[in-house]
């Protein structure tokens, strides 16, 4: 029990540190609908199930003695995550429109499949989740523990994933969070836009220097 407690807690705290899932729950709620970006954050839990999985399967050890592929992985995700960020970008200087169609258009719901899909690829875009799972399993589970008790581990560091970013999505999704919105559309997607672009090239060029 003690060894799920500390991997809850290890989780929680790196949850609570803004990444590009947080930006991208969180301008999703804010522009769009608490349901399109609940459909994001089914998206990244599926991301973190999928990094996670591998990192219990070893995929890490594969990665270090085969460095181009991480590098090849890394500079893809990259890539993404910067048109992600021209995406929103183009929507920040987009030609405004009136408040009763922007308001229409953060209400609706069309979106899921797009959302969930967006959801699990900014997730997927950064191969480091694996080295950060690999990391705590490798330094918190020892060879003593059963195959039941590390894919309860697993199960623990997904269903944390998905009721931290639930919570993030509720909060933002609040009405008073969206009338602010409505306000400074083109700041919060600008500066939206712009961290994505600055976590896109952080991974690209770390892979250059590396």
């Amino acid at each position: 029990m003690s060894l799920f407690i500390t991997i809850a807690i290890i989780q929680i705290i790196a949850l609570a540190i803004p990444g590009p899932d947080f930006f991208f729950v969180s301008q999703t709620a804010i522009s769009r609908s608490r349901y399109e970006a609940m459909a994001g954050v089914v998206g990244i839990a599926l991301g973190v199930a999928v990094w996670a999985a591998l990192a219990l399967l070893g995929l890490q050890l594969l990665l270090q003695k085969l460095i181009w592929l991480q590098r090849l992985i890394a500079i893809g995700g990259g890539l993404y995550l910067c048109w992600m960020g021209v995406q929103m970008l183009r929507g920040a200087f987009a030609k405004p429109v009136d408040s009763a169609t922007e308001s229409q258009a953060v209400q609706t719901t069309s979106g899921a499949g797009r959302s969930l899909t967006r959801g699990l690829f900014t997730n997927l875009a950064n191969p480091k989740a694996v080295i950060y799972f690999a990391s705590i399993f490798s330094g918190f589970v020892g060879a003593g523990v059963s195959p039941a008790a590390r894919w309860g581990l697993w199960a623990l560091v997904v269903i944390e994933t998905l009721l931290w970013f639930s919570f993030v999505a509720v909060c933002f999704a609040l009405p008073v969070m969206r009338r602010g919105y409505l306000r400074i559309r083109r700041w919060i997607d600008g500066c939206a836009g712009a961290v994505f672009m600055l976590f896109g090239l952080h991974l690209i060029f770390s892979q250059r220097s590396a």
